[in-house]
C-alpha cells in the first residue's frame, strides 16, 4: 500500500524506462522527432529535451505523432515555489511547484528584458494616460488586431492584465503587482469559480506524489489557455484544441476491435 501512496510520474517514468532499455531513451534523440516537444499548448509549454540526474534520465519523453510529452523523469525538474498565495487550499496542504515562466522566456528570448525596461520605460514610450483601448502597431504577432482582443468579448484591453507603469509584471483590480510566475491570480479577477476549482484541484492539471500533503507540481492557466485568444475565433471556445495521440495497434492475432461496439445487458 505505500508503494500506492507514495508512487508519482518518476517512479512510473523509471519503470518504463526500465522495460524498454534503453529504447524509450533512443526514440527521445532520434533526429526524425521533434527537437524541443510541448506540456499543454504547443505556445505556451514549450520544453527542451535533456538529461538529468546522475544517472541521466530523459526529462521528457516526446511523442513522434504530436510532439506532446508522453511522460516525465522527474516532475519537479526545472521547478521553482509557486510562491505565496492570498487563500488556503489544496496548494496549502503540501509542497506545491511551477514551472517558471519569466526564467524560460529570458532563456528563449534574450530580448525580454530590453522589451520590457527599454520600449516600455520614460526612455522610449512614457505610460498611456488611459487604458482605453488603441490600435498598437507592435506585437501583432499576439494580438493581430488590438481593437478585436479576443477575450472578454469587448469588456477589456491589454492594461486590464499587463502592468502600464511596468511592463515586467501582470497587475490586479487594486493596481498591485503580479508575477508573471503566478498568473493565476490575475485570471481569477475575472474567472472566480475556475479559480477556486483550480486552487482545490477540481479544475487543471498536476503531477507528482499522489497524497494529499504530498510534492506536486501545479499547471497554470496559461500553460493551458491562451490569454490572448481564449474565443478561439469561429470555435468561440475558451480551450485550444491539442492534436490526438494515433489510436493504439490492434493486438497481435485479433483482426479488428469490433468488439469495443458490442452492448452489453444489465449485469455485464
Amino acid at each position: 500500500m505505500n508503494i500506492f501512496r507514495h508512487a508519482n510520474v518518476a517512479f512510473f517514468g523509471a519503470i518504463l524506462l526500465a522495460l524498454t532499455g534503453t529504447a524509450a531513451y533512443a526514440d527521445n534523440t532520434d533526429t526524425k522527432f521533434v527537437k524541443d516537444c510541448y506540456e499543454s499548448r504547443i505556445e505556451g509549454s514549450p520544453t527542451t529535451r535533456r538529461v538529468i540526474g546522475e544517472d541521466e534520465w530523459p526529462n521528457v519523453k516526446c511523442s513522434p505523432d504530436t510532439g506532446g510529452v508522453l511522460w516525465w523523469g522527474d516532475p519537479y525538474d526545472d521547478t521553482i515555489p509557486m510562491g505565496d498565495m492570498p487563500i488556503e487550499a489544496d496548494y496549502s496542504h503540501g509542497e506545491a511547484v511551477v514551472k517558471p515562466r519569466i526564467d524560460n522566456w529570458v532563456d528563449r528570448n534574450k530580448f525580454y528584458t530590453i522589451c520590457t525596461e527599454a520600449c516600455h520605460n520614460d526612455g522610449y514610450q512614457k505610460p498611456p494616460e488611459t487604458k482605453k483601448p488603441r490600435l498598437l502597431k507592435m506585437h501583432t504577432d499576439i494580438v493581430p488586431n488590438s481593437l478585436e482582443l479576443q477575450h472578454g468579448r469587448g469588456g477589456i484591453w491589454c492594461l486590464d492584465c499587463h502592468n502600464a507603469n511596468n511592463r515586467q509584471t501582470l497587475v490586479d483590480n487594486f493596481g498591485e503587482e503580479i508575477s508573471f510566475n503566478q498568473p493565476q491570480k490575475l485570471c481569477g479577477k475575472c474567472h472566480g469559480p475556475i479559480y477556486r476549482d483550480w486552487r482545490d484541484g477540481i479544475h487543471g492539471k498536476r503531477i507528482g506524489d499522489w497524497r494529499k500533503e504530498g510534492k506536486k507540481r501545479w499547471w497554470v492557466c496559461t500553460e493551458c489557455h491562451n490569454p490572448h485568444d481564449v474565443q478561439q475565433g469561429a470555435r468561440n471556445k475558451g480551450f485550444a484544441q491539442l492534436y490526438t495521440e494515433p489510436k493504439p495497434e490492434t493486438p497481435k492475432g485479433m483482426p479488428n476491435t469490433d468488439h469495443e461496439n458490442v452492448v452489453h445487458g444489465p449485469g455485464h
